[in-house]
């Protein structure tokens, strides 16, 4: 018998360390050869970290969310054989260690962000003794003295706030714990809002915490601004109905997103500056030729942002495909890293959860980000076509753009959003070459 300690490989060039984001094994199990270990993050990927040898684990590195150095222990193993047979394994395992790019499967953060300081241990307080509950206010002796109750009864309506004397016997004068509950049924301001739970502790790991990392560097470092403006979309959403109908099933069917998309990359092209991404390192602004246009999408494992590659190049039902298709990905965990990376500016639209406005944060280094609300219908005054008005029931939606002030002036967002209304309000201009 003898152990094996399996070293976290070096799994990426300039990677110093990784985060442990999942065990598959605890001390005590027995693990076979290319049987599941861990998952390990870095900065872009979840790696599976693989045993490349049989047996007993006896000692695991950390727990899930500790951060571990390339080079340092993981996993010790206990094996049946010789130290030769131990020596051989760890050469093979040196000469075979992993490519970043061979192993894993990607959950990637959002977009290209450089690698995050090693997270500085904050000290937590030992835990205090739960209080107890404040006692109710205590009902008045002249209200209740001469109520017939057991000490039960009254310790309960005492707990509940509850005057006795509110409260009828069913019979012979004396209150019971069923006259207590009838009372209660009756009388709702009585009853609790909601029930009470156990207080939960999360820890921050994984995904979540390179969420958390991503959107405090971009709110640290970005001087955002937003801008709204109300947008009538009733011609656009006509349009789309009859694209629909028109095409049946011979085509994807068209959600708002692609329409809005193809706006967006039709209006571009006059405020590059809005497509662009700043380092501000170098101080240098990229202003991008084509649109690479990030899709923020809420997974099961937190927001991850694929990219539509060369957006402006595409029709409605491409959008329309790519779209589903980066979204389904991204969901399953089965994105490409450069399917999650590379955007030069992003769209962020919750649908029928869109609320009246939004204030989205940049998805850094982006410079501006579009966030289109919820779709509601309300009387508007509109031409009559006789010199006139009339009110008619139309479909109004509020877009919504945060934007790096550093880089866009108010004027520039403003104008830009102006002219994207003008293509969604008039959708034959969005059509026209």
């Amino acid at each position: 018998m003898g152990t094996f300690t399996f070293k976290l490989p070096d799994i990426g060039e300039g990677i110093a360390e990784a985060e442990i984001v999942a065990w598959h094994v605890k001390v005590g199990d027995r693990i076979e050869e290319d049987g599941k270990i861990a998952d390990v993050m870095t900065d872009k990927a979840t790696v599976e970290m693989e045993s490349p040898v049989s047996g007993t684990v006896i000692e695991v590195a950390g727990a899930e969310g500790d951060m571990i150095a390339i080079g340092s222990p993981l996993v010790v193993i206990e094996i049946e054989g010789d130290s030769a047979a131990e020596e051989a394994v760890a050469e093979r395992i040196e000469a075979e260690t992993p490519d970043a790019g061979d192993v894993a499967r990607v959950e990637a953060a959002i977009a290209d962000e450089p690698a995050a300081p090693p997270p500085v241990p904050v000290p937590v307080a030992a835990p205090q003794p739960k209080s107890e509950p404040a006692p109710a206010a205590p009902v008045a002796a002249s209200a209740t003295a001469k109520v017939l109750a057991s000490p039960a009864v009254r310790a309960r309506a005492r707990e509940l706030g509850v005057d006795l004397a509110q409260v009828r016997p069913a019979e012979d004068g004396r209150l019971r714990h069923a006259d207590l509950d009838a009372f209660l049924s009756y009388n709702a301001a009585y009853r609790g809002a909601g029930g009470k739970t156990a207080d939960q502790q999360i820890k921050v790991i994984g995904m979540r915490r390179r969420i958390a990392e991503n959107m405090a560097a971009s709110k640290r470092n970005i001087p955002h601004f937003s801008y709204v403006e109300e947008c009538d979309v009733t011609a656009l959403e006509e349009l789309r109905a009859q694209l629909n109908a028109g095409y049946g099933a011979e085509r994807p069917k068209l959600t708002m997103l692609p329409l809005l998309i193809a706006a967006i990359c039709k209006t571009l092209p006059d405020f590059p500056m809005l497509n662009a991404r700043y380092d501000d390192e170098a101080g240098v602004v990229t202003r991008h030729g084509a649109v690479h246009l990030g899709m923020a999408t809420q997974t099961d494992a937190g927001l991850m942002v694929p990219v539509i590659r060369d957006a402006q190049d595409k029709n409605l039902w491409q959008l329309a495909n790519e779209i589903r298709r980066l979204a389904e990905a991204a969901r399953s965990g089965s994105a490409k890293s450069d399917e999650l990376s590379g955007s030069t500016i992003t769209i962020t639209s919750l649908g029928p959860l869109g609320g009246v406005a939004t204030t989205p944060v940049i998805n850094r280094p982006e410079v501006a980000i579009i966030g289109p609300n919820r779709i509601v219908e309300r009387p508007m005054f509109v031409p009559d076509g006789m010199g006139g008005e009339r009110i008619a029931k139309r479909k109004l939606m509020n877009m919504s753009i945060s934007c790096d002030h550093r880089v866009v002036d108010g004027w520039d967002a403003a104008s830009f959003v102006q002219a994207v209304k003008r293509l969604i309000e008039s959708p034959a201009l969005l059509l026209a070459n």
